[in-house]
């Protein structure tokens, strides 16, 4: 007959799965920005973004409004490697006139204990950071605003919901200011759960949920930024408190609530709110066992069905009655002294049921609870998408520490409910004390962290004056290229590639093209056919560079390019055949004709010797017959930015201008014959190769350079040169954000202070890995496991900052590029003598065509800086290739043109 009373209160595995997964779904509710207004559990954002990292130090304060006592604390932490703290308190009563008072006498009852506790700490004269634990559902906007959503607990103090109740706090400590000397700066509100987590945080680092079940109850957890649609931005995690006593308040539970639930929440001070709280807390869980006693009485099954006062009045079971009675190693003496105690004068019998009793109830809590924690669980290890976590959950609370049987019941119901997950238990000390002096130190130490970060990174975001003014110099340094007199001495060479016309279309023939630009080099047949059926076959082999080759001499350099054309000769079987060659060499020449290019100095990390000022078609001619295996008719020598533009040229005629950025930075386009004062004539146009790269090696945008590309510079194969380009190409990028990186590490804002033997290696950062890591679809656990390929065993607050440096100098490489693009652009409108310019640019390279962002940002440059112009930009299919095999077809048609 006992049994059948409490039926309804067991909970199968089947049923604590089922609670499991409504749990969820109201996660995702209250989470979402459209299903929150109407969530029961709230989710609320605590804007607690990181947990401890151990480098937290200082001398806090903390005061915890929410329990039976007021408390107060001083909080010393440690920065000695053992992660201690020092914890003193003072306890105040809560009048029954303050809790059930007006907002202003709550708020100067509060400061009067502060004030009390700092002059006995002596304190007063001290300025010091105070953290407020308010353990009542709140709305956070900020860390330190929070309004009060409702009362909770007995509490019910007139004039406080809906207004913030940091701004009351700070209110009422202004009074003491003026009378007493109290120099408080209020930088956290915290609620006790996140002070859970956050102490336990403090001792072990896999700490991410807190958990109180005690008076009330709760749970906390860090959440995924991108999944909080209630707070802006998607970078990193932020504390989510649940407030979880509430689930159950849109009816998701009523299947499971009994008759005895249902009148212990009409008896309540807040009837049809807080239902989950009311199921399993400490606060009601006494009196859920007085209303089953005193049925179970008055139908005659317990105490020969005498009612008692005792069992009349509200109240008069606590939980500590129901612990006690649960202590089954005392047999049944416990049980038997309690219920005498309340006058009911038990058999043996009765108590054994009543015992039965209360261990049914305080069950069913720890079963609400392990399937609500289980949720949690689940989700955090969703969220990083592993199939086995490792986890902490911090856990406070009376029915925890108290209750004979309750921690062991609950641990083992949630290792059933998520075997995937290996779940530490740790009990906290002083949550809503230390826990809040905690969340004030992390805040005062990412709010230094900010402070510096935005120190290193400023100099990367140029503003748009400053871009305006590169634009102008790079117009300046466009001219002196330009001129005779000055084109010695220019930085930005100009140089003319004697391609004097784009492709008409009727282009036709085979075609080889040779492409050494880079750690790859190709060789390729190119197919053209004209006419209406016109189109570009194209068949290719990739060879290897080995860098002994790169850095070795020239002859080994050129012999080992005509030994991989022989061997693509004869895999193409086209050996015998004197096809007309373009050889795209993306390097600085000097070219006195199509066919004649003199290298001025090697770029890309290449460094053969006795090369430099040497005719690289010559070189490669020379290659060619000391082998003397086949013929080759070198018709063109080709830059392949001009390739880039050529190709596209193709596609649309009103392409004019190539653009390459990938491992270089390079751009060409074409000029007006009449303003080429180093070459001949004035008739028509040619494309001129500006190797732009060097800009900036007379020192005219050194006010821009920061010292991260001055080490940049200094360690790089040619000091000194290309300084434009080491600013904007990928070849570079990856080793500015190495160098800030290590700069960071050093000032402790990284890698806890530790610089890893990975990131002391030059050139361990590749281009690759900022277009990964700055890529939108990657969460920050993605970042990590970027990082972690890189030997860098990063947080996710790590993960945060390298993003963002990331970001910068790729942003920065973007501006600059598009600040040096916008010079050009409206120089072919002034050539055109236009009030309004439209024009393609062909752009090739893997920055502009990998990189998440870098192409959306050069093309707003652009647009910023060239307003009259109406840029287009078309993406280059094989400017190298194909295009080489178009300068030697349209070489080709003039010079058959020229002859006829």
């Amino acid at each position: 007959q006992v049994d059948r009373y409490l039926y309804p209160l067991r909970l199968s595995d089947d049923a604590l799965l089922d609670v499991m997964a409504r749990f969820q779904a109201e996660m995702v509710k209250g989470l979402g920005r459209d299903t929150n207004p109407t969530a029961a559990v709230k989710m609320l954002p605590s804007f607690v973004r990181s947990l401890p990292d151990g480098s937290e130090k200082g001398d806090f304060l903390a005061v915890d409004l929410g329990g039976s006592q007021f408390r107060a604390h001083q909080v010393k932490v440690f920065d000695d490697g053992k992660q201690s703290s020092q914890l003193e308190s003072k306890f105040y009563p809560m009048p029954k006139e303050v809790t059930q008072g007006n907002g202003a006498e709550l708020f100067d009852y509060v400061a009067d204990c502060l004030s009390d506790f700092m002059e006995t700490k002596n304190l007063k004269h001290k300025k010091l950071p105070l953290g407020f634990t308010f353990s009542f559902p709140c709305k956070q906007t900020k860390l330190e605003e929070g309004f009060l959503l409702a009362w909770t607990k007995h509490f019910r103090v007139r004039g406080v919901q809906d207004t913030d109740v940091v701004s009351s706090l700070r209110k009422a400590l202004q009074k003491h200011k003026a009378s007493s000397d109290i120099d408080v700066d209020v930088l956290a509100l915290v609620n006790d759960t996140v002070g859970t987590m956050m102490t336990c945080g403090y001792d072990d680092q896999r700490c991410e949920v807190g958990l109180i079940i005690g008076t009330g109850t709760n749970a906390c957890y860090m959440e995924e930024m991108r999944h909080i649609d209630l707070v802006e931005g998607d970078e990193g995690r932020m504390c989510i408190n649940t407030e979880w006593g509430a689930f159950g308040d849109d009816g998701a539970l009523d299947d499971l609530r009994t008759e005895f639930d249902r009148e212990l929440d009409l008896g309540s001070l807040n009837p049809g709110k807080q239902l989950f709280e009311k199921m399993i807390s400490s606060l009601y869980l006494g009196e859920l066992v007085r209303l089953i006693l005193l049925k179970m009485t008055k139908e005659g099954l317990l105490f020969n069905g005498k009612v008692s006062t005792a069992l009349l009045t509200k109240g008069k079971i606590e939980m500590k009655h129901v612990s006690a009675m649960e202590k089954y190693k005392e047999g049944l003496s416990n049980t038997k002294e309690i219920l005498t105690e309340l006058n009911l004068f038990p058999s043996e019998e009765d108590c054994v049921a009543v015992q039965h009793v209360c261990t049914i109830v305080s069950f069913r809590s720890a079963n609400l609870c392990a399937a609500a924690l289980a949720a949690i669980l689940t989700r955090l290890r969703e969220n990083k998408k592993l199939l086995r976590m490792r986890t902490t959950v911090g856990i406070d609370g009376g029915l925890y520490k108290t209750h004979p049987k309750y921690a062991q019941r609950l641990h083992k119901v949630v290792r059933r409910l998520v075997p995937t997950c290996d779940v530490r238990f740790l009990l906290s000390e002083s949550g809503s004390g230390r826990g809040a002096a905690l969340v004030t130190a992390v805040a005062r130490r990412l709010n230094a962290q900010r402070r510096r970060l935005d120190a290193t990174l400023t100099p990367f975001l140029l503003p748009l004056a400053t871009l305006r003014e590169v634009r102008d110099k790079m117009r300046a340094e466009l001219e002196y290229g330009l001129k005779r007199e000055t084109q010695a001495e220019a930085t930005v060479k100009m140089l003319p590639t004697y391609v004097c016309g784009t492709p008409d279309g009727t282009e036709k023939g085979k075609f080889l093209a040779l492409d050494l630009g880079g750690t790859n080099f190709r060789v390729l047949l190119v197919k053209i056919k004209s006419g209406r059926r016109r189109s570009v076959q194209m068949y290719n082999k990739i060879f290897a560079i080995p860098l002994e080759i790169m850095q070795g001499t020239g002859e080994e350099l050129f012999d080992h390019i005509v030994q991989c054309i022989a061997d693509f000769l004869e895999y193409m079987g086209i050996k015998g055949a004197r096809l007309p060659l373009g050889f795209t060499f993306s390097f600085p020449c000097r070219q006195a004709s199509i066919d004649k290019g003199t290298l001025v100095g090697w770029t890309k990390g290449f460094k053969a010797t006795d090369c430099e000022g040497e005719d690289v078609v010559d070189m490669l001619r020379e290659a060619i017959r000391r082998r003397n295996e086949f013929d080759l008719d070198i018709v063109a020598v080709v830059n392949d930015t001009v390739g880039t533009m050529m190709t596209c040229g193709y596609e649309d005629p009103n392409c004019e201008i190539g653009l390459i950025a990938g491992t270089g930075s390079n751009v060409c386009y074409m000029e007006d014959m009449k303003n080429i004062e180093i070459v001949e004539g004035n008739e028509g146009q040619m494309c001129i190769n500006t190797e732009w790269g060097a800009f900036g090696d007379n020192g005219c945008i050194d006010h821009i350079r920061t010292k991260y590309d001055r080490e940049v510079d200094e360690g790089s194969l040619n000091p000194g040169k290309q300084r434009y380009e080491k600013m904007t190409s990928g070849m570079y990028l990856g080793e500015i954000v190495r160098q800030i990186l290590i700069d960071l590490t050093k000032q402790g804002l990284l890698f806890r202070g530790h610089i890893s033997e990975s990131l002391r290696k030059r050139g361990i950062f590749e281009t690759k890995f900022l277009s990964q890591i700055e890529s939108d679809r990657l969460a920050l656990l993605q970042v990590r496991r970027v990082l972690q390929q890189l030997g860098l065993d990063s947080t996710c607050d790590d993960s945060i900052i390298v993003k963002e440096v990331c970001g910068a100098v790729s942003r920065r490489a973007a501006r600059l590029c598009g600040a040096g693009l916008a010079a050009i652009v409206e120089k072919k409108r002034e050539n055109r003598g236009v009030e309004r310019l439209q024009i393609t640019v062909g752009v090739d390279g893997t920055l502009y065509k990998l990189h998440p962002h870098f192409s959306r940002v050069l093309r707003e440059t652009v647009k910023e800086l060239a307003p009259q112009c109406d840029v287009t930009f078309m993406l280059s299919e094989d400017g190298s290739g194909k295009g080489a095999a178009l300068i030697t077809a349209v070489a080709k048609r003039l010079h058959n043109v020229g002859q006829k």
